[in-house]
């Protein structure tokens, strides 16, 4: 009877639209109520959720993010990569995929990354003659691999639910399969192109090069400053985020220019209107797992799935599924905490490394974000592109099968995964 309150309470308020987080809260305290638990010790849990301090990472990558998202790195990421491949067929879109690769390892957040490089990429894309179904496509599922490349902030939000798993070794982890997958879609991008006769990309002029190059590498060097010192031990991940947001504020108000230093207002509160969702998200998760253990639920779900058949690759493929149709209904950071205390001891016991099963459990979630009903990305990339989320659709199918297709690999290939941070001793 706890279990059916626990799960059958919060699915409810979902479905009452009421907020992922109080629906978390209010489903743990009725059902501590109900077994008679001091409610001030769900209290608690919610608070030592919050006593971590790898946690301290999280605001620093988002502020690192809206910083150089509204002093234009975007724009001199799209540059840069014109200059890299903008110059073949299907150049406009190939680019999209590459500066999305780029932003991505600097804001961590599909959603951001579709609303920056989006809002410049698929207007321009639909003047040049691109269908907007294609634009679209392109761009939000080009978005949803940025959130593979680190730094990553869903990394440390599911290294906070796992139990302290190595973030280090998470942005390893995720790196290998982010970029394979952007080739991946960079090459389906270049096929569909060809096939559909999209315009050649226009050259850039010589003299410009030097200029968009320097620039836009100036922007990618806060990446380089945040994992070199990951991984060669000199800082923690919260002292190299602190350092790369300084590095970001810095090239943002000194070099670049764009916006004026009164506008570090408006990015901070932003920043701390999301970063105030993510933490209440944690804290709230922090109860309602920890009740989830105590009723066994996560023992339950792994005999339920293990029952279903003793071979290791069918309960991964189920995982999977799981996974998908889950990430279809709810968003990614609620996902993470909520389904991590249940399917990572599933995971575990057919050998799944944690940071191999981190990884595979965040390309699922990031294919749920450009995914309908619920594909927040998805709606976003639609809005901009002003088309309907049925059309969008259609247009992603083909970009959906080269995702699935890289989830099977990532997922019964555990060596993409594992090898780098192997290499790299994390």
């Amino acid at each position: 009877m706890e279990v059916w309150i626990l799960l059958g309470s919060f699915i409810l308020l979902i479905i009452c639209r009421v907020p992922i987080a109080l629906s978390l809260i209010l489903s743990s305290l009725a059902t501590g109520i109900y077994m008679g638990i001091d409610l001030s010790a769900i209290i608690q849990r919610m608070v030592a959720g919050l006593n971590s301090f790898s946690l301290l990472a999280i605001p620093f990558f988002i502020i690192a993010g809206e910083i150089m998202n509204e002093g234009g790195i975007s724009r001199r990421l799209i540059n840069l990569a014109n200059v890299v491949i903008g110059k073949i067929r299907g150049g406009l879109a190939l680019v999209n995929v590459l500066a999305s690769t780029f932003f991505g390892g600097i804001s961590g957040s599909a959603i951001a990354d579709t609303s920056s490089v989006g809002s410049v990429m698929i207007p321009m894309m639909k003047k040049q003659g691109y269908d907007s179904k294609f634009a679209v496509g392109v761009t939000v599922s080009s978005s949803a691999q940025g959130v593979l490349i680190p730094p990553s902030h869903n990394m440390i939000i599911y290294s906070t639910a796992a139990g302290g798993v190595s973030i280090g070794a998470l942005f390893m982890g995720g790196l290998l399969p982010g970029i394979l997958l952007g080739v991946a879609l960079m090459i389906l991008t270049y096929i569909l192109a060809v096939k559909r006769k999209y315009p050649v990309g226009v050259p850039v002029k010589k003299e410009d090069i030097p200029r968009i190059v320097w620039e836009g590498l100036l922007g990618l060097f806060t990446i380089v400053i945040i994992l070199g010192g990951i991984l060669s031990g000199f800082f923690t991940v919260t002292e190299s985020a602190a350092i790369g947001t300084l590095y970001a504020f810095l090239i943002t108000f000194l070099v670049y220019r764009d916006i004026n230093i009164t506008r570090m207002g408006v990015i901070l509160q932003r920043s701390f209107k999301t970063l105030s969702m993510v933490l209440f998200l944690i804290a709230a998760s922090s109860a309602f797992g920890w009740l989830l253990t105590l009723l066994k639920v996560p023992a339950m779900v792994s005999n339920a799935l293990i029952s279903i058949s003793p071979n290791d690759a069918v309960t991964i493929l189920l995982i999977v599924i799981i996974l998908l149709l889950l990430g279809m209904i709810m968003d990614m950071a609620p996902l993470i905490l909520i389904a991590t205390p249940i399917l990572l001891p599933v995971a575990i016991s057919v050998g799944m490394d944690p940071v191999h099963f981190g990884v595979v459990m965040i390309l699922c979630l990031a294919i749920g974000l450009i995914t309908p009903p619920v594909g927040t990305v998805l709606f976003v990339g639609s809005a901009i592109g002003k088309i309907s989320i049925e059309n969008a659709t259609k247009g992603l199918l083909p970009f959906y099968v080269v995702m699935i297709v890289m989830l099977l690999l990532v997922a019964f290939l555990p060596a993409l995964v594992l090898w780098l941070p192997d290499v790299l001793g994390q």
